[in-house]
């Protein structure tokens, strides 16, 4: 791979408003584009993210996000984290599980990101905050073959 086509630094957003919200989303859609997602996969990513921002609105007060590209050498991901400062999770367990709302939603915030990602953790504590981080990887990069000699 060469320095110029290493995936970029991170990038952090503030979670303020409803049209934070809406940046975040285009801001995963257009990294995960450049990383080499599929449109299955990107839509998966904008999903989970949309989510998570969200509750880091709603249930955290707002925060912020970080969107930062990954390369493994064989593949290419990337690992979104959206903190805030605010109650926290009270109890982990319930809130992952499906239908589990405090908000009056569905309740599949938490455990449909999860679902929709390959690793999903969750750092909290009440009155301390929450952050979610979630990581998704591309297709693999095949390895370079080595040169006939």
């Amino acid at each position: 791979m060469t320095p110029a086509s290493r995936p970029a630094a991170a990038v952090t957003l503030p979670i303020g408003s409803d049209a934070d919200l809406a940046w975040v989303r285009q801001q995963v859609r257009q990294t995960a584009a450049g990383l080499g997602f599929g449109l299955v996969q990107q839509t998966k990513l904008v999903t989970a993210a949309s989510e998570l921002a969200r509750n880091t609105l709603v249930h955290g007060g707002g925060g912020h996000a970080e969107i930062t590209p990954l390369d493994s050498g064989h593949a290419r991901g990337l690992k979104l984290s959206f903190a805030d400062s605010g109650p926290g999770i009270r109890d982990l367990d319930l809130a992952m599980t499906d239908g589990y709302t405090t908000g009056g939603g569905l309740g599949l915030g938490l455990s449909g990101a999860k679902r929709l990602v390959h690793e999903l953790t969750v750092d909290t504590e009440p009155g301390r905050g929450t952050t979610v981080t979630v990581v998704a990887w591309a297709v693999a990069v095949p390895p370079a073959r080595p040169e006939p000699g």
